[in-house]
This record gives C-alpha cells, structure tokens and sequence, in this order.
C-alpha cells in the first residue's frame, strides 16, 4: 500500500530536529499526516534499519522509507481513519514491534483545559501523573505533567534506554500540560521526565509530580502504580466517621514514625502489612482513637523524617507499596482507629530531581528567594499564589483522603506559611500588597484546602501545627477564621513542662505555668501535643524532663499524663512516651521495647491504657474538650502546696473532678471543693501499685458532704499521694 511520490517528504531540517532531541512539537510531526492530500506516516525508532507499518488489526500498510541513518522513517500510506499504527522493526539482530504513541489522540480534553486553567479541577490526581488504561483499542500508560515553560518534555526510562528523543510529549498550549500515551507500558515501568528548558538547556531527570509510586532511595525515578482498586472493607467505619463531631468525640493520638515503631531482628523496616499486624492492635489495645503518622509521602532523606517530601502523592517505599499502605489504613479502620497523616505543604527539598526548577524556571516555587527560600530548613516554598501550585496541593490533600480514606491531615508548620518575616530579619522579606508581614496567598489556600476538605468528606479533619496568635486558626471560613478543625497547642506543651522540669520544690513559684492554659483553652479547638519534637535533638525523653530519683521521675511522669487526660483538649503522646523510653527517641533505631520488662515501665504503659479508657468511656472529660462550659477551676491558686483542682462536665452526663499533686509530700485531710453532695469513685490514680506507684490513696472512693457559703454545693477530705492526680467520677446511688 505503500505509494512512491517524493513531494510529500519532510524536511530534512525537521527530521534533524527529531534525531537530535531538539524538535518543539513531535505530535505536529511523527505519527499519521495528511500532506497535500495524502496521508503520511513519520516514525523514529533507534536501531531499526527497516520499518513496516501495520494497523491493530494486521492490515499492512507498507515498509516506510529510511530517511536518517538514526532512525528516522517516513512514508505515503493508504488510511481511511486516524487510527493507531504499529511498526515491525527489525535490524540484523532480529525483529520487534514498535506502536507508535503518535498516530493516538489526546487523552485529556477540553474540559480538563478549562478547569486547570480556573484552577477549579479537583480531581488532577485522576488526571495528571501516569496511568494505566485501554486506550483506542489497545493497553498502554498515559503520563501527563505541567511543564508551562519548558521546550520539550519526554517520558525516559529503562523502555526507551533512557532517551529523551524517543518519547517526546504533546504540549497543552492553554495550560502548559503535555501528555503521551504510550502502549504497552504498564504496572511498574520506571519512568522520569526529560525536559529541556526555554534556554535549550536539558534538566537533570525529573520524578513525576503526581507519581502514585516511587522507586525505593536511593533511587528516585517514579513507577507507574498498579490500576487495580484496593477492595476496602471499612464501609461501617466511615459511614460512623461521618456522624461524628470531633470537637465532642474522644480524641486520643498516638504519634508515629514508622522506620523506628519497631523493626525487624535484622534492623531493617517493617512493611506496611507487619505495621498492620503489630503497630494496630497495640495502639487500638491501649485505647488510642488514631494513630498520627509521621509524612509518608516519598522523601529521599530518612533523617528528615518525612518532612522533605519529594513525592506528595506516593505512599514511601520504604514500607512497601500503596496497596500495602491501603491495607494498613483498611486494617485501622476495622480495629476503631483513625488515621492522621502528616501534610507538608509549607515547603519542598531543592533535591534535582524534584519540584525545584521543574521546567528551568522558578515554577512550584517564587523566583525571589526572600519569598521562594526557607532559611531554616533549607527549602524552597511553594508559590501559593499560582492557581496550579494551589490547585496541585488542594488535589493532594484531597487525593489521601479519598484514596487512601484518611481520617484527618495535620498540617505542619503553618505559622511559616502564615507570615512572610517568618525566621527572617529585616529586608529579608517582602511585604505583602497591602505592606504587611500576612502571606494573603497562603491564607486562601488554607481557607480552600480547609474548606474542600470538609465539604467532600465529611467526617475528616484538619490539624494545624500553629505556634502564634493568630486568630480563629480552627475557626470556620465563612466565620472568618482559617477553616481548621483543630490546632496544636504549643502554649499548653510549653508551659506545662517548664513547670513540671523544675524541682519540685521550686513548683510554688511557678504556679501559673499550670494554670495559664486554662485562660485561652477555649479560644480554639485544641490537640495538647507531647509530639516528636519534644523528645529529640539534646531534649531528652519525657522521664528524664522529670526532677528528682527514679522513682520521682516516674511518679511525676504518672501526675502529669494524669493532669494532660484530665485537662480541657484532645491529647497527643509520641510513641515510646507511653512506657517512659529513657533515651530521646531516635529516628535510626526502634523504639527500646525491652523496657516493658521492667515493671515502672509497664506501669507507666498500664496507666495510657486506663488514662484512654477513662477519657473516652466519660463523656466529661471529652464532650466539652472545646468549650468553656466543660470546666471549671476548683483550687487553682494553691501555691504553697503546688495543688490544682478541677471539675469537668458535659451535657447529660456526671461531673469528673481532678485534683494533682504535684510535690513528693503526702497531703492527708486535704479539702477539696465538690460539685455534687454523694460518693466520688477515684478511677484513675497515677499513685496505684498496678502503675508501679506507692499504692496510696482513699481506698477507692470518698465521700463528698454537703456545705453552706462555698463556690461549690460540697466538699470532700481527700488523701492526696505524692507527684500524683487523682481522677474522681461521680457515682449517683
């Protein structure tokens, strides 16, 4: 079929362009074109010394012409309709076939163009990045990425020896996407994008932004990911999720860093699929709500623990792959736990083959470093005022939670994202367009992201790591504030264990530390946070925080989870923190489980355990987490004896009073302050022998009577034991 008339021939100048890599617009060029009436194909394909065409069906259309010793091949053919075209190479090594990516449509269209232009797609993930489809009739990968400024873009791999010329790209010219459908690739290609600048310049090989799986570090190429849909089994859970009102729910997160959790005899990871099977019966068997990750998204430093992420949407390697991911979600749900994700939008690592100058140009990131540079971390931000730099971390945060059903994202370090003078001096920084030091576009991009969040799925949440005063950071967005469920409450973690690090003898002095939270605990939805960052980097572990011999420093460990679980806020504990590891934790070793042989120890383990139980089977010490109604000073200016007391209630439910001793002297005959007249149950004493305690107390209950001329309608003598707290539950007879 093959038909011999020279006037249709390319330009030697284009083919030039195509053998050597430098040819803007490959699709306008190689595939099938009608020239002059006729219709013509154009392929390169390296190391074929002769090419014949052939459409799916078999139907041959004839041996096209050689017309560069590199590979080019082109040639008059008789087509009724565009349609896919596949090649038989062959050299004096042998034959193989070629399907030619250029003779395939586009597989985005017009709809996808305009809303990446508005900046409104919402599911890009679904979109952009690699995936596996069938496509006109046959199998085969379709990649998509946003390279705006860049002069060609290809897909390399081990499928093409790695050669940026083989598979050039179709550019988007309204949006700056380009695109190719590529046969035959499937599940597990390795694949990078090649792209050569506007200045001609060709870039280190960069990962996909949007890859859904990664290779393993040190290797850094992308993978495209398995098509095949996880089968959940968590329906029940998520349809209870969404019912819930977290501000009055039980909220109790265990924070982890999966590398050091645990690991294998041999000092290597476990896999998601063994984190399922250990890391989620113990935390649901101790009573927590959620387990709290930290980021898991692919990042190529262990030492950063995740929080120099290079791959927002590919579960790390390092465990396993996203299926083994989903499962360990899958697993949580169906055991009652939630999962938090670390989210790490403020800033990316300037590691090559990531976001940096993706296309040559400051693209994901602002080109003046005074707005485009993080001085402490060594980062680039993001240009949150770039609606496809919103959009593709809007999709992001999205894209877990429908995905990978996560329960809440905590997102880290917004008081970065929130002020442009962050960690800088003067002349530093530029003022926003109104002059101040407010970064506006961050605001509405965490007024967006919050807003989508809860919008499309109901029953999530979202966490800031916020250490300023800035207003309604949980507030919602139609009220004005920054739309989060809820925000970390440094203030709280800050005071309370500079109080309980100083001698205890010392503590009157400093009485206020303990109760100045209580001033602003309900001017936002608070998480109290005793997170990683507490226990690393020259702080120690929480026990040794504590003063005084071992057996204080474990009795004032005991008080203070005591007075953490009795006081207004959901609770966060870092792992290890649960049994009282000694050594500050470190990311490159597990967690010293050995420990638990140890009765203070697993005393202290034992006391989390009911710590959890108590707060979330009564209703006082959660429902009213949030709101000024659910607590109530009952001593709280008791110096002398560094005592505190209070009561918290809750709708339709009976008061819990706490009282806390925080000196290692024995109170006997202490007055107390009682809410209701009638018997009070301690069910937590962080003094009991079961917690590795002196196992003093008031034999399990005391009785308040009544009294006339009080703030409160009772009172009660209580023995108050040394460094402890005592949780007492009303029980109406």
């Amino acid at each position: 079929m093959f038909v011999s008339n020279e006037n249709w021939q390319a330009d030697t100048r284009e083919i030039e362009a195509v053998v050597s890599g430098t040819h803007g617009d490959a699709f306008a060029f190689l595939g099938l074109h009608e020239v002059d009436g006729a219709r013509v194909l154009r392929a390169f394909v390296p190391h074929a010394e002769t090419l014949t065409a052939f459409t799916l069906d078999g139907t041959r259309l004839g041996p096209l012409i050689p017309r560069h010793p590199g590979g080019f091949f082109e040639g008059k053919v008789e087509i009724e309709n565009r349609q896919p075209v596949r090649y038989r190479a062959a050299n004096a090594g042998g034959e193989w076939d070629v399907y030619d990516p250029y003779s395939f449509g586009p597989v985005l269209g017009p709809m996808d163009d305009y809303y990446i232009g508005e900046g409104s797609h919402l599911r890009l993930f679904d979109r952009l990045g690699a995936h596996e489809m069938e496509f006109e009739g046959i199998h085969g990968t379709h990649f998509a990425v946003w390279a705006p400024n860049a002069r060609r873009v290809s897909v390399v791999g081990p499928f093409n020896d790695w050669d940026g010329r083989r598979h050039p790209m179709r550019k988007r010219r309204d949006t700056g996407i380009w695109e190719v459908f590529i046969p035959i690739l499937g599940t597990g290609t390795i694949y990078k994008y090649e792209i050569v600048g506007a200045d001609g310049t060709t870039l280190p090989l960069k990962a996909d932004p949007f890859a859904r799986q990664s290779e393993l570090r040190p290797r850094t190429a992308s993978v495209v990911p398995d098509p095949t849909e996880f089968t959940w089994t968590d329906a029940a859970y998520l349809e209870e999720r969404a019912r819930r009102d977290w501000r009055r729910s039980p909220m109790s997160i265990y924070e982890v860093h999966l590398g050091s959790w645990r690991r294998r005899p041999d000092g290597t990871f476990l896999d998601y699929g063994q984190l399922a099977d250990q890391l989620v019966p113990y935390a649901a068997d101790m009573g927590y709500t959620h387990i709290e990750l930290l980021p898991i998204s692919e990042h190529p430093y262990d030492p950063s623990w995740g929080y120099q992420p290079t791959g927002l949407y590919a579960p790390t390697a390092r465990f396993g792959d996203p299926a083994g991911f989903a499962w360990f979600v899958d697993t949580a749900h169906n055991a009652g736990l939630g999962v938090i994700l670390d989210w790490v939008p403020a800033h990316f690592p300037t590691d090559e083959h990531g976001l940096s100058h993706f296309d040559g140009t400051a693209l994901y990131e602002h080109a003046d470093p005074r707005q485009g540079y993080h001085p402490d971390w060594n980062t680039a931000i993001y240009n949150f005022g770039r609606r496809e730099v919103e959009s593709y971390l809007l999709n992001n945060a999205l894209f877990w939670l429908e995905k990978f059903h996560i329960d809440g994202l905590r997102v880290d370090a917004v008081a970065s994202m929130l002020y442009l003078d962050y960690s800088r001096q003067h002349g530093q920084w530029v003022p926003n367009k109104f002059g101040g030091n407010e970064n506006v576009e961050a605001v509405e991009f965490l007024k967006r992201v919050n807003s989508e969040t809860y919008r499309q799925h109901p029953g999530t949440f979202m966490i800031a790591e916020e250490s300023t005063a800035w207003p309604g950071v949980s507030a919602p967005v139609h009220n004005g504030g920054l739309g989060f469920g809820f925000k970390w409450n440094m203030g709280f973690m800050n005071d309370t264990l500079r109080y309980m690090s100083r001698e205890t003898i010392h503590r009157r002095y400093h009485h206020n530390d303990m109760t100045f939270g209580t001033i602003y605990a309900f001017s936002e939805n608070f998480v109290l946070p005793i997170s990683h960052d507490e226990v690393v980097h020259g702080k120690g572990s929480m026990l040794t925080k504590m003063p005084g011999d071992d057996w204080q420093q474990f009795a004032n460990l005991r008080a203070y989870y005591g007075f953490m679980w009795g006081h207004p806020g959901k609770k966060l504990l870092f792992m290890g923190q649960e049994f009282a590891q000694r050594e500050e934790w470190n990311e490159g070793k597990a967690l010293d489980w050995f420990l638990l042989d140890a009765g203070m120890h697993e005393g202290v383990r034992r006391l989390i355990t009911d710590l959890n139980g108590a707060y979330r089977e009564l209703p006082a010490l959660h429902a009213r987490d949030c709101e000024p109604e659910g607590f109530e000073w009952i001593i709280g200016n008791d110096h002398q004896n560094s005592v505190f007391a209070w009561v918290r209630r809750s709708e339709n439910a009976e008061p819990v009073v706490v009282v806390c001793n925080f000196t290692p002297v024995p109170r006997d005959d202490y007055v107390v302050p009682m809410p209701l007249v009638g018997k009070w149950v301690e069910r937590i004493n962080t003094d009991a022998g079961w917690y590795g305690g002196s196992n003093s107390g008031n034999q399990g209950a005391v009785v308040a009577s009544a009294v006339e001329g009080g703030h409160m309608p009772a009172e009660a003598t209580l023995y108050l034991p040394p460094l402890s707290t005592l949780i007492l539950k009303y029980e109406n007879e």
